[in-house]
């Protein structure tokens, strides 16, 4: 029997050899990296050399990375009203873009009548004029825009919109969970205030993120109160092995930044050129910047639970889009905020490649694409 094909990149990674063995390391330690002792100080050596490697890779202070739980409580944690920029109050109000993951959309520890949205264009990109228009007047304002998407793979003109929102003495929250080696990013140089990162995503452990802080930016008030961990911002006794995942994980990825993503991108054109030669299939977002390893499309009359099922069959993982409604195929969010009808929004399936994936993985996915595509065009 042929082994699987995992396209499914986005929703979560294999856990690299390197991220396994910092974790085996780390739980071997006895000490808690709150203690003084030699057992401690062990353990504490391996929480901050992984919060200096995190903080090198996104151009940050080690100082302003707070760990936590997942990346869903990063975002969490950052979605404040109680931020405050350099020179500035603290924020009033919360924009989001429409096409944001479902923890942003929440919108944190803002009350619903504070909370305003952001349009995107057909492609998936946020409309700058708009985002202008909603900062004209009024206190300052926290946005929050992801700098790419993870159903779409579109990147956002983050450095543009830092430059709308600080211009209006506003503070900029950056989702790079998506982003994060698979792209570069520095959140100096596009002007974030705070960014989000997930292990998980890179091929580290699940169950361990991180929020980073620009420094000059206060105010970030702990959704979990108790010790004095993380510099008073997080308490809980520190995930000593999942924090040396996650360090080890970033290391590997930023290394091999370059060529994988040059290497995904060209499976990625393939892999779209092939759907696109059956069954009417439509690739969204393809006229914008993207991540390298993403493809969303649908074609006439496909059902994504069909699809996602029909390529499981032939031993493909795919994805209807975000991995975040326990296993349910709904409806994309993010087609229809970009004006999608919502029976186009009900067919798209998403492909996403990652640093293992090899050609024949592409053939097989073409394969299953064309059994469901010849379906398609029978029915």
């Amino acid at each position: 029997m042929p082994s699987r094909v995992y396209l499914d990149w986005n929703a979560t990674t294999p856990l690299r050899p390197e991220a396994r063995s910092a974790m085996l390391a780390a739980y071997e330690l006895i000490g808690n990296p709150s203690s003084v002792h030699a057992e401690g100080r062990e353990a504490r050596r391996l929480v901050e050399g992984a919060r200096s490697t995190l903080a090198e890779a996104v151009g940050a202070l080690p100082r302003n990375v707070v760990f936590t739980s997942t990346g869903t409580e990063a975002n969490a944690l950052a979605l404040s009203p109680d931020l405050r920029g350099p020179s500035g109050g603290p924020v009033d109000r919360l924009l989001v873009s429409v096409v944001e993951h479902a923890s942003v959309l929440a919108g944190g520890r803002f009350p619903a009548d504070k909370i305003g949205h952001i349009r995107v264009t057909r492609s998936g990109v946020i409309d700058l004029e708009h985002l202008k228009a909603l900062l004209s007047d009024g206190p300052p304002v926290l946005v929050s825009v992801m700098a790419a998407n993870n159903e779409t793979g579109a990147l956002q003109p983050i450095a543009e919109a830092a430059g709308i929102v600080h211009g209006a003495g506003g503070l900029l929250h950056v989702d790079a969970i998506q982003a994060l080696g698979k792209i570069p990013f520095d959140i100096k140089a596009i002007g974030a205030d705070l960014a989000t990162f997930s292990a998980h995503k890179i091929g580290g452990p699940k169950g361990i993120g991180a929020l980073v802080v620009a420094e000059g930016v206060a105010g970030l008030e702990p959704l979990l109160r108790g010790g004095g961990q993380e510099m008073n911002r997080r308490a809980g006794t520190e995930n000593v092995a999942g924090i040396a995942g996650f360090g080890a994980a970033v290391r590997v990825a930023l290394q091999a930044l370059p060529e994988d993503t040059e290497r995904m991108a060209s499976l990625r054109d393939r892999l779209e050129n092939g759907i696109r030669s059956m069954a009417g299939a439509t690739v969204f977002s393809d006229n914008v910047e993207r991540l390298p390893n993403t493809v969303l499309f649908t074609a006439p009359g496909l059902k994504a639970e069909t699809a996602v099922i029909g390529f499981d069959l032939e031993g493909v993982a795919v994805s209807s889009g975000s991995a975040c409604s326990s296993g349910k195929v709904q409806p994309s969010h993010v087609l229809s905020a970009m004006g999608y009808d919502p029976t186009v929004a009900q067919g798209a399936v998403r492909l996403s490649l990652g640093w293992s994936t090899e050609p024949d993985d592409i053939n097989r996915a073409l394969e299953a694409w064309r059994k469901l595509g010849n379906t398609l065009l029978k029915g």
